[in-house]
């Protein structure tokens, strides 16, 4: 199924829709499916491009041979951002930055909010492994100064803190950031920021389409009963509520 015509066609029966509401079915909605033509190789370098973004090399470079799409970024460099995300998201945060340091300075001079959560994260890091009064004194040298200066970081520093308020974790209202999911969410900080920096660009198409898809089926449900794709991972039709 092509997310393209889906979001197209989405879009252009809301716009000659009545006021009430049309049914669908899902014969109709398939017959028109079927008449489609999206080029194989378009496709082709959506995949490709997730595959770079998201920094699978192995993955790209089997698809490039499997289907003759050429990248467009050196798959070469992907390696080192490779790098410094895998650096991050095992807590090595310190390495992280000296890595982003060696593949260009400028990342972290030009970008203070992404300096402040790799510090952030690092001193998470050590609170994970229960070097308190070192996450204190980090606080109070690194981070402290920081947010008198920003607000926005002063609040994110309070929460970070609040962790040491509580012995068992599991009782904290920010004990997420000892989530793994914080790790991945400032890994992938970093790799948008080294994507820009080499003038890529920084989030794959395919989330921004597949948004592009549930913005239009809400926009839709308002005026008509059709076959949704309420399951993006198998893109099944339901049939349409009636």
């Amino acid at each position: 199924m092509s997310i393209f015509w889906v979001v197209r066609q989405l879009a252009h029966i809301q716009e000659s829709m009545a006021t009430s509401k049309k049914v669908i079915t899902k014969e109709e909605w398939e017959k028109k499916l079927k008449d489609v033509k999206i080029r194989k190789e378009d496709m082709n370098k959506l995949v490709m491009n997730f595959l770079v973004t998201e920094g699978y090399v192995d993955a790209a470079e089997k698809f490039r041979t499997e289907s003759g799409t050429e990248p467009d970024i050196d798959l070469a460099t992907i390696m080192d951002r490779m790098a410094v995300k895998k650096a991050v998201q095992c807590g090595n945060v310190e390495d992280a930055i000296e890595k982003v340091n060696d593949l260009n300075p400028e990342i972290l001079d030009t970008n203070p909010q992404l300096f402040f959560h790799l510090q952030q994260q690092r001193m998470i890091e050590l609170i994970r492994n229960g070097k308190i009064e070192e996450a204190l004194e980090f606080a109070q040298e690194e981070l402290a100064p920081r947010g008198e200066e920003n607000q926005s970081f002063l609040e994110e520093l309070e929460r970070t803190v609040a962790l040491l308020a509580f012995e068992d974790v599991s009782n904290c209202p920010v004990g997420e950031l000892l989530d793994i999911s914080q790790r991945l969410k400032t890994a992938s900080e970093v790799n948008a920021a080294i994507l820009t920096s080499q003038s890529h660009e920084k989030d794959p198409k395919l989330p921004s389409l597949l948004k592009m898809l549930i913005w239009a089926q809400n926009q839709l449900d308002e005026k008509a009963a059709y076959p949704r794709i309420n399951d993006l991972t198998s893109a099944h039709l339901e049939d349409p509520a009636v």
